[in-house]
């Protein structure tokens, strides 16, 4: 078990890649802390890896709440801190901007801007003091690429690029690494946080369709285990994971 002995803190566990990588930590014996927001889910998947052997903690927390994200903060670091973040958590409520969803814009800005952020202020300076540590962020191929109807969400994961890549260069000096994970097309429930019908519909005929094999969360997870595995003088960066048939 490569991780044996490590702590790991998962946002975003309640399901889709969140959920996958914390069965494939487990399994590979790291010690987990687990959030979301649907805290009944968290505690579903909690009872499942306890059966395994693996030490669970349930931390329910909306990553876009900073006072929230603080006491989840001050909880770890009164347990010892952790060795690994998986910054997972975001939502994807795309729409025209001639539309102006004002609101679904600072949704998507609050979770997956500032949530990753605020996740990142709770354990770096941790991380940094103990000069070791691996930041895990979830991006997308979006972060590289823009499309019709997804500006604002493009925008957001450009951003956790941007701040994945600046970040790897200032906690170098601390021993902490830093990963940006970029999926592709994922079979998991961030579609249904679409609210523009039309755009759901089409995004789901589009990533659903026969002709379009998706990756499955446990792909991603892979891909986030491969980065965490790596000798202590290897950093993956960037890694960018999508099904073969995806063009962009």
């Amino acid at each position: 078990m490569k991780l044996k002995g490590k702590k790991a803190w998962i946002t975003g566990a309640s399901s889709g890649i969140g959920q996958a990588t914390a069965r494939l930590l487990a399994s590979e014996g790291a010690d987990l802390i687990i959030s979301a927001r649907r805290e009944d889910r968290l505690q579903q998947l909690e009872q499942e890896l306890t059966a395994k052997g693996c030490n669970v903690l349930v931390a329910p927390v909306d990553v876009s709440d900073r006072k929230g994200m603080e006491q989840v903060g001050s909880m770890i670091a009164a347990n010892g801190g952790i060795d690994i973040l998986i910054n997972n958590a975001g939502t994807m409520p795309i729409s025209p901007i001639i539309n102006g969803r004002v609101d679904e814009w600072e949704q998507m800005i609050d979770t997956n801007i500032k949530g990753v952020l605020y996740a990142i202020n709770a354990v770096y300076p941790g991380m940094a003091e103990r000069k070791e540590g691996h930041i895990v962020n979830i991006s997308s191929v979006a972060a590289t690429l823009t499309y019709q109807s997804a500006g604002v969400y493009g925008g957001t994961k450009h951003a956790v690029r941007a701040i994945s890549d600046t970040l790897r260069k200032e906690a170098i000096r601390y021993g902490v690494r830093v990963t940006d994970i970029q999926p592709g097309s994922v079979d998991t429930e961030l579609p249904d946080s679409i609210a523009h019908d039309k755009i759901r519909a089409a995004v789901k005929d589009n990533m659903y369709g026969e002709d379009m094999p998706n990756l499955q969360p446990e792909d991603i997870a892979n891909g986030i285990f491969y980065a965490l595995s790596q000798p202590a003088y290897v950093d993956v960066s960037e890694l960018l994971i999508r099904p073969v048939i995806q063009e962009n």
